[in-house]
């Protein structure tokens, strides 16, 4: 590199800087500065999980304290406080870097605490989106898409700014790391991000108005005395207008509070609902077992079998025959997957009606394990009685 200014007179002819810090500018910066990063983490005794290589756990008498790194962004907790103070003055030692005490904001992400739980929303986030498309003012709406919705890509269809396009869309994506409410519309108008027409920009702007009246909602963790696992698995079949695909959906919970949730469309067209329904199974299946490991690895070894409810009898019939069916031949691996974990009793699959996995939703949303309004209109209050009345 060349010498900065101020210090060209002690360079001859042709002499150039040696660059030693490859931080900044390079396409290798992010794997030079992590593997700079794990290499201390483990001299101080750390050893990195296997479920997320971000992670970094320390056991010392019964106690665990956990590292997990975002770029140059961490947050460290745990339940050793004299390891933790350890912590962080060995990193202080090795790196430039500050404290900045109890996580409040991390990554556009605002954690509140309270007598209820720890309440986490992108409310600052919501509201930096709708300055910058000059919406601040506009009129909010109550659903974040039409109800079967018809977006696809047509013939000779009017364009939307592509540029524009995918800046929302990259933008609402991240929203939904804390918005569940929004993760199938976002997966649907992220579809035609490499030729957006009208009708997608219609679609976003109705999210964004969507967000405008929800700018409080979030997700609250709360102690529910257990670690119980549960999954909910659902799938449409067919339901992409263009090219037949249907689309899988999961979310789970840990203790009765929401932990991961998904909505994808699926790479192949499902001959059938139940093979729309088993493949969602079968991605479900793999999220909880993503889950136990994590777990294990924190110590909190799940004691019990896990319970994933799906609505669909025929792929739960699949699941559990060993008989081999000529009509899952091409399914077979998913099946097979499916059928051992249920022999090992990690997973059970009880069958739940549409209207009672909904009814059962809505009631964990109610009591607030779910969805609640941040900020001091329902969250710390009784969201059960507050949230009756605007139901």
């Amino acid at each position: 590199m060349e010498a900065p200014p101020g210090f060209t007179q002690d360079f001859k002819e042709k002499e150039v800087c040696r660059l030693k810090k490859s931080l900044y500018g390079l396409k290798q910066s992010p794997r030079a500065w992590f593997g700079r990063f794990t290499l201390a983490m483990r001299k101080y005794g750390y050893k990195q999980s296997n479920s997320d290589h971000t992670l970094f756990l320390k056991r010392r008498n019964g106690l665990i304290t956990c590292l997990i790194i975002y770029v140059d962004d961490m947050i460290i907790t745990g339940n050793d406080k004299g390891e933790m103070e350890q912590l962080r003055q060995n990193l202080f030692a090795e790196f430039e870097m500050k404290d900045l005490g109890r996580l409040k904001y991390f990554l556009g992400i605002d954690v509140l605490r309270s007598k209820q739980g720890i309440f986490i929303c992108q409310k600052k986030y919501i509201l930096d989106l709708l300055a910058e498309t000059g919406m601040m003012d506009c009129k909010p709406i109550e659903t974040p898409m039409m109800t079967n919705h018809k977006l696809h890509m047509e013939i000779k269809a009017k364009l939307a700014d592509k540029e524009r396009y995918q800046r929302l869309v990259g933008k609402l994506i991240y929203l939904s790391h804390t918005r569940p409410d929004i993760a199938y519309v976002v997966g649907v108008v992220s579809q035609f991000m490499h030729e957006p027409q009208a009708a997608h920009m219609e679609a976003v702007i109705r999210i964004i108005r969507y967000l405008k009246g929800t700018s409080n909602h979030g997700v609250l963790y709360k102690s529910n005395g257990n670690l119980e696992i549960q999954a909910y698995t659902d799938a449409d079949w067919a339901g992409d207008k263009g090219n037949r695909r249907s689309t899988s959906g999961y979310f789970t919970l840990v203790g009765g509070n929401l932990v991961t949730w998904r909505s994808k469309k699926q790479k192949v067209v499902a001959l059938s609902s139940a093979e729309a329904e088993f493949r969602g199974i079968a991605r479900g299946l793999a999220e909880i077992l993503w889950i136990n490991k994590l777990l294990t690895e924190l110590g909190l070894p799940p004691k019990g079998t896990s319970r994933m409810m799906c609505d669909n009898k025929a792929a739960i019939q699949i699941s559990e025959n060993p008989v081999q069916h000529d009509r899952t031949k091409h399914v077979e691996i998913d099946r097979h997957f499916i059928k051992e974990k249920l022999e090992a009793g990690i997973i059970e699959l009880p069958f739940v009606q549409s209207e009672d996995q909904l009814a059962d939703i809505l009631t964990k949303a109610v009591n607030g394990r779910i969805f609640n309004h941040c900020l001091g209109k329902l969250s710390f209050g009784d969201p059960t009685t507050q949230l009756e009345g605007e139901c």
